[in-house]
């Protein structure tokens, strides 16, 4: 995972630069190819229909079973996910669209740029025969390297050798603004090497069934790769025992996510030398063809230094069958069926509770979005994103941009001077809508029609040099970290930018021909959100400028603590399913920007429809139209595996939750739906949450 995407914040949980000028772009440059869509052939969307009530439910008791209830029960997770629901049905469109680029791209004769790469990757991507035929040869040097450290020496080589090829198996590493100076890139190296979603998988109780059948894959992919089974088993209990290891000195993903500031720990390359004595970060950046900068983040320094004890101490028998382990997983899924079907087995059945392996057309496009995404990107928006939903767009985010600011200024608990301060930062937000006004140059990229795998180790070979390029160089303010056909949104506090690509602009989120109410609470609630995410528990972390300094008064610190302690309180209250409840601490930043940005929508959809008469649609009023679309973005589905790992991993409550846990605190809400006192859903007092 990218860095930008680790302090990035994004407005969906995925299975996860500085201020732009924002010049007008009226249209998209075309691709090398003229490509054409039949929207007849697409997957339908998913848009709010006052139909879709449950006419047993109360909105008063639990809005967000209310309005979906009767669409959940209806709509299972297909098999071939883990979640279905808004999110998930606007993805399966913008694959069938992509699919359709793929498959022109594929048949250009003589395809030069774009063109090529998606056609080569495709095309070798959907040959099951010829995958299947070559087996794991195009690991063998990979794995014979491997086989053949002996020392710790030799291992600490190895690591930097397949690092520069951007292959990272212990750690990660990549270029990210620094923290106190985000117009300038520099190198951060941060922790990696768990096999398993997160620290607490290798500790906990109730995750010990998970512990017990990663061992067992761990055993099948080495036997797989060639290793007899009685020496796999062993090597297993080996490798989770080194894991193991590593998690002691890693960070949950409530640590990090809580706590921006552990990615950055600016050191000296000497000092990092120091620490880590037996990988030497000063011979890494030589590897790497880079200069030895002055500085560079070390993050989570205990991390690193255990990584050079274990080069040290750890039996380089160990460090072989590691290695060799997380080689041949991570490229299983673009091996032969043997390897695909085992990773698909343990970490989408097992791990999340899919019940069957998405067909090959949908995980080739996963992999091509994964690793030339921009340049699909720049063929889907060319087909599939209007000048005109750009345009309506911007409106939008001008209207919440201005409602956002009156709430900022007539905050009651907040002083002049750290107010002051709110407000220069807000000034400074940078909008992004639909995709980049610069799409990136893949100049360099070597792709062809002889080897799926061989495409994309060279696809992320280029990208990790492309990266590379940008060590201490000037942030490129016009980059994107998502792709235009992502469905998803993001907010960079190193940026200050909020960016929205354009697969998102569609029903429930956008409809152009959709009534205000139905926008507001939609795509207006998600601008609102990434707008609060500036303001959120760690965004507020950031000023102006995209630097990591504290520009809150003590007191008002303490204040904005005592309102968000009490979110905390309030999702920690919130049970997904018997004795597993929601961490309202990993949870914290987004639930602050859903309560923030879904009042800031509601504020700015008051303001664009004043005036005028409510014309009451399907029965409904302006207010219950809005705070419905609201909750028709959170329908979500979930198998009981993927429910488990999203509570312990994500940063997002589960769906259901995110449809009632920010209206409970509008008193519009209430007002909306004659909800009294005492309901479920009107929290007063001392429960109601009041941030921005």
């Amino acid at each position: 995972m990218l860095l930008s995407l680790a302090v990035a914040t994004a407005v969906a949980g995925c299975q996860r630069d500085a201020a732009t000028e924002t010049a007008a772009v009226d249209a998209p440059p075309a691709a090398a190819a003229a490509f054409t869509l039949d929207e007849t052939t697409l997957p339908g969307v998913n848009s709010f229909k006052a139909s879709d009530f449950d006419a047993k439910g109360n909105a008063c008791t639990d809005f967000g079973a209310y309005v979906n209830g009767t669409w959940l029960a209806a709509n299972p997770v297909p098999g071939d996910r883990t979640s279905w629901g808004a999110f998930e049905m606007l993805d399966e469109r913008s694959q069938a669209i992509q699919r359709q680029l793929a498959d022109q791209a594929a048949a250009v004769e003589g395809a030069t740029g774009v063109n090529k790469i998606v056609g080569d990757i495709w095309s070798t991507g959907l040959d099951a025969g010829a995958i299947n035929a070559q087996g794991i040869a195009p690991l063998e040097s990979e794995l014979a390297a491997i086989a053949a450290l002996d020392a710790p020496a030799a291992i600490a080589d190895y690591l930097r050798s397949s690092a520069a090829k951007g292959q990272f198996t212990v750690f990660g590493f990549g270029p990210e603004a620094d923290f106190m100076d985000s117009s300038m890139n520099i190198a951060y190296a941060f922790p990696g090497g768990l096999g398993l979603p997160d620290k607490t998988y290798y500790f906990d109780a109730d995750k010990k069934d998970k512990l017990e059948a990663y061992q067992a894959h761990v055993a099948k992919m080495l036997e797989l790769s060639g290793v007899p089974a009685a020496d796999a088993s062993t090597q297993a209990a080996d490798v989770v025992g080194f894991e193991t290891r590593l998690a002691k000195v890693s960070k949950s993903s409530e640590e990090m996510s809580r706590d921006v500031g552990l990615f950055y720990n600016p050191v000296s390359p000497a000092d990092a030398d120091a620490l880590a004595p037996d990988f030497a970060w000063t011979t890494f950046f030589e590897s790497q063809g880079l200069e030895i900068p002055e500085k560079f983040s070390l993050a989570i320094p205990e991390f690193h230094s255990e990584v050079s004890s274990m080069i040290a101490d750890v039996a380089p028998a160990t460090w072989q069958a590691y290695l060799r382990f997380h080689t041949v997983d991570s490229a299983s899924p673009y091996l032969a069926d043997a390897f695909a079907e085992e990773h698909f087995n343990f970490h989408s059945a097992t791990m999340r509770g899919q019940k069957e392996m998405k067909e090959r057309g949908k995980r080739v496009l996963d992999t091509i979005g994964r690793q030339t995404g921009e340049a699909l990107g720049q063929m889907y928006v060319d087909v599939a994103f209007s000048p005109e939903a750009k345009e309506r767009m911007e409106t939008l985010v001008a209207n919440l941009s201005e409602a956002l600011k009156l709430r900022i200024e007539n905050l009651d608990w907040m002083s002049d001077d750290t107010k002051a301060k709110a407000m220069d930062k807000w000034a400074s937000f940078t909008p992004k809508i639909g995709y980049p006004d610069k799409w990136r140059d893949w100049s360099g990229l070597e792709t062809s029609r002889d080897s799926y795998i061989g495409n994309v180790l060279a696809a992320n070979e280029f990208n990790y040099k492309w990266m590379l390029g940008k060590i201490g160089k000037p942030v490129d303010k016009t980059e994107w970290a998502m792709p235009p056909q992502m469905v998803n949104a993001y907010y960079n506090p190193l940026a200050n930018e909020i960016v929205f690509p354009a697969a998102i602009l569609q029903p429930p989120f956008f409809d152009a021909e959709a009534d205000d109410p139905l926008n507001y609470g939609g795509i207006g609630a998600v601008i609102g959100h990434e707008m609060t995410h500036g303001y959120d528990d760690q965004g507020s972390r950031f000023d102006a400028s995209g630097k990591f300094q504290n520009w809150w008064t003590e007191a008002d610190a303490a204040g904005f603590l005592g309102r968000t302690d009490k979110l905390v309180a309030q999702f920690n209250g919130y049970e997904a399913a018997p004795g597993l409840h929601v961490n309202g601490k990993l949870t914290l930043g987004e639930n602050i920007a859903d309560l923030g940005g879904l009042a800031t929508a509601y504020d700015a959809m008051k303001k664009a429809t004043a005036g005028s008469e409510d014309p009451m649609i399907e029965g409904l009023s302006r207010d219950q139209r809005f705070f419905a679309n609201w909750a028709t973005v959170w329908r979500r589905n979930f198998t009981d595996e993927e429910l488990k790992v999203r509570i312990a991993t994500d940063p997002h409550a589960p769906a259901n939750f995110r449809a009632i846990g920010a209206p409970s605190n509008l008193p519009a809400f209430a007002a909306a739906f004659q909800c009294t006192p005492g309901s479920a859903m009107v929290r007063e007092g001392e429960s109601q949450v009041v941030i921005w």
